[in-house]
């Protein structure tokens, strides 16, 4: 028979074919983002799958499954925790449009092997439809066959059973369930491995490590509401038009109530610059509002450079609240020190802003009473992505804006339940309080082995040093660094077992080994009530409810069961967890802030979890102070030295993409209509003596991508950017050396016209 799965076939199951670079347009103005055309997307996926269908499932009492800015649970899947206001997003309807479609037919396994399956781009995977069946791949076999879920299960146990614990991982999407994370991370330990890691390693544990290190806490330090108190917000290294819209409906409100906006960004993203949100009358009324009051353009790389600088004015100024410093701070005196011996020529150089830039910046600053400071991966990204956040934090504590209504820290944080992920223990390290708390409640002893990081783990594999993955959802080898390593590595893990909804890259490269995929139940379809925590500290629950396939598992059901088989009785009674309320209840008494979860299932309460958000000067670390963060690893010659390529290429998402999942290949808010392109400015055009249209070829210390569109855009002269997970390839193994988070950003690049180029 025919392979039902070629390029040529394709449009047999609903694909769209790749758009071909002859129909690319390669130049853009800025124009508005989001309003009708935001409108008129929502209705044609709408369209796709049913407007019943969509209505029922974005007004249902579930959380949103996309970013964690927090929507939907008991009030209803259309409002956030401040307001009684509609709010709806592509993001939302991007995640449900895909959770709406049919089970991929079974005869697309049986009759392509993977390596045609592999021929598809990450949109068509997505669009090929739900997993419906589990499905098995033998060492030596080149497609997938359909199990049983009880003979997956067992196929499972028995690898780990004879798997040693030491040489086990387990990974964790943040689109699971705090049931589900708890339960799997306390299987893996009492399995005995603290090779517990979630994929916040790739997005957000730069944050996490610098704040706690500098005011004692890993999270937000403000709620909503304060987004309504502040008179300026900072949006750094982000770009929530794309990845959080509903922000920028509160940036538009900030504005218009007379606030300031100040973005920083080495890209002039037009979501940022004007935008009409469908969640704001008066924004779709005028047809746009500025965003930003003050748009400034560092280069990829030059952020703590950029923040020094608005310190040094602030300081030389004599405009910081000394009072504050004294009070309710330490390590001043070494900061100071460290910011009078930096001087002007090399924060400009550094950081590629003009000195009168920034003093408009420490300018708008001095002039607020509340200030917000909001980032995203654009700091997290880097070999010191630690100190860009410490950074931050130096930067508020100047001016005693951490504490109080209206003043704070708030990390973008991604997939919609990464940070309860975290909250639930699932990393390599449990916090005290929960490492004891466990030991007591159960009577055991945990392992005290010290647990590897994400890239860490699969660089074990990469040695041959791991026997079995457990992947709870997730993209694992999309979202890993160096595309070729990371086959290599996944290639070398005897057995896999990867817990999803959809088909992607993860399921078809570096499968040599045993793989096992497991479809599951998506949020809104749980059978029992399932609960997530927002980026503000906010704990929702979700009812589920929606029946779409019927044969489908819960994440709990699968690791409950295979936890039973495998321990045996051992230590805990796995099976009491097949009832959620009972996980609930376990939470409650283990981890800290979560007390109140023990009766949401009959008092509907969601909740601001305890002891997140800072009020006042008070802060978590061993001398109740906060800590001004010198930086030592930030290289003050990075870009004047080191990079002989010439460029510096920044990896970025796509506003059809939600972290490594496409669901559309246009990027409609930058004007592009394949993802084959490299965005670059039009001075560097010039400077290479190349034209917008023309094919090049890419190159770092990693590897090389060919033939890439270049496309004229607004960035940073020395700096390009390209689509992730794409660009992957392109991306080293190098590392935030305290996060353990790679340096996705700032890549030496080289390009040069391609053997293939064509001009337009």
């Amino acid at each position: 028979m025919s392979c039902l799965c070629s390029r040529d076939k394709i449009s047999s199951f609903s694909h769209t074919l790749p758009t071909k670079i002859s129909e690319q347009k390669v130049t853009r103005d800025q124009k508005t983002a989001g309003g009708f055309k935001a409108i008129q997307y929502v209705l044609a996926c709408a369209q796709k799958v049913g407007p019943v269908n969509i209505a029922n499932a974005v007004r249902s009492k579930n959380t949103c499954k996309a970013c964690a800015f927090g929507t939907g649970g008991q009030k209803g899947g259309l409002f956030n925790e401040y307001s009684n206001r509609l709010e709806i997003c592509n993001k939302n309807i991007q995640a449900q449009t895909s959770d709406i479609k049919p089970p991929i037919p079974l005869e697309i396994f049986r009759h392509n092997t993977i390596e045609e399956l592999n021929q598809l781009s990450g949109k068509q995977l997505t669009d090929l439809g739900r997993l419906g069946a589990p499905l098995y791949k033998a060492p030596g076999e080149d497609r997938y066959r359909v199990l049983s879920y009880s003979q997956a299960l067992n196929k499972i146990s028995k690898a780990m059973k004879e798997a040693s614990p030491e040489r086990t991982f387990f990974y964790g999407s943040g689109r699971s369930s705090n049931e589900a994370a708890f339960v799997l991370q306390l299987f893996a330990r009492i399995y005995g491995s603290n090779h517990v890691n979630n994929c916040s390693y790739y997005c957000h544990q730069a944050s996490g490590v610098g704040l706690t290190e500098s005011i004692g806490t890993g999270t937000a330090t403000i709620q909503y509401s304060d987004l309504y108190s502040a008179d300026l917000i900072f949006v750094l290294g982000a770009n929530p038009a794309s990845n959080h819209p509903r922000f920028v409906k509160v940036l538009l409100e900030c504005r218009q109530r007379g606030g300031k906006v100040i973005v920083v960004n080495p890209a002039r993203e037009s979501g940022l610059v004007r935008f009409a949100s469908p969640g704001n009358v008066k924004s779709m009324i005028a047809g746009s509002n500025e965003v930003a009051s003050l748009f400034v353009q560092p280069h990829v790389g030059g952020d703590v450079a950029l923040l020094s600088g608005v310190a040094k004015y602030l300081i030389q100024k004599d405009a910081i609240d000394k009072r504050f410093i004294e009070d309710h701070t330490d390590g001043f005196k070494e900061f100071l020190g460290f910011i009078n011996n930096l001087d002007w020529d090399t924060i400009t150089r550094e950081s590629g802003v003009e000195k009168n830039t920034i003093e408009r910046i420490g300018e708008n600053y001095l002039s607020s009473e509340k200030t917000v400071f909001a980032w995203g991966m654009g700091l997290t990204h880097h070999v010191n992505g630690t100190e860009n956040i410490e950074a931050i934090s130096n930067l508020a504590l100047l001016r005693g804006m951490i504490g109080g209504e209206g003043r704070g820290l708030l990390p973008l944080r991604g997939h919609s339940n990464v940070q309860g992920v975290g909250s639930m223990g699932f990393t390599p390290a449990l916090k005290h309080k929960m490492f004891d708390a466990i030991e007591k409640k159960y009577g055991i002893n945990l392992p005290k082995s010290k647990g590897m990081d994400t890239l860490s783990c699969v660089q074990a594999a990469e040695k041959e040093e791991i026997d079995f993955a457990f992947l709870l959802g997730g993209n694992l080898h999309a979202a890993n660094p160096d595309a070729k390593f990371s086959e290599s590595a996944m290639n070398k893990i005897p057995v896999k077992v990867m817990v999803n909804s959809t088909l992607n890259e993860t399921h078809l490269n570096g499968v040599e080994g045993e793989n096992i995929i497991l479809p599951i139940r998506v949020r809104d379809e749980e059978k029992q009530p399932t609960t997530q925590e927002s980026m503000f500290n906010f704990l929702r629950m979700s009812d589920g409810g929606i029946n779409r396939i019927d044969s489908l598992l819960s994440e709990v059901e699968i690791i409950t069961r295979i936890a039973v088989e495998v321990l045996d009785g051992r230590d805990i009674d796995f099976s009491a967890f097949l009832k959620h309320q009972n996980i609930r209840a376990a939470i409650s008494e283990i981890v800290p802030g979560f007390e109140k979860l023990a009766e949401i299932d009959k008092s509907k309460e969601e909740f601001h979890i305890t002891g997140r958000k800072i009020d006042r000067p008070e802060f978590e670390t061993a001398d109740g102070k906060a800590h001004f963060r010198v930086p030592i690893l930030t290289n003050w010659t990075l870009r004047s030295h080191q990079n002989p390529r010439g460029l510096t290429l920044t990896s970025v998402r796509s506003e059809g993409q939600f972290n490594t999942i496409v669901y559309d290949e246009a990027d409609r808010y930058r004007d592009q209509t394949q993802r084959n392109v490299l965005l670059i400015s039009k001075q560097d055009l010039c400077a290479y003596g190349l034209e917008a249209g023309m094919l090049v070829d890419v190159k770092s210390d990693a590897g090389k991508m060919d033939g890439l569109v270049l496309s004229e855009f607004e960035i940073k002269p020395g700096n390009v950017m390209t689509y992730f997970p794409e660009a992957n390839v392109l991306i080293p193994q190098t590392n935030d050396p305290r996060s353990k988070t790679p340096s996705f950003k700032s890549v030496a690049v080289s390009i040069e016209p391609s053997s293939r180029a064509l001009r337009k």
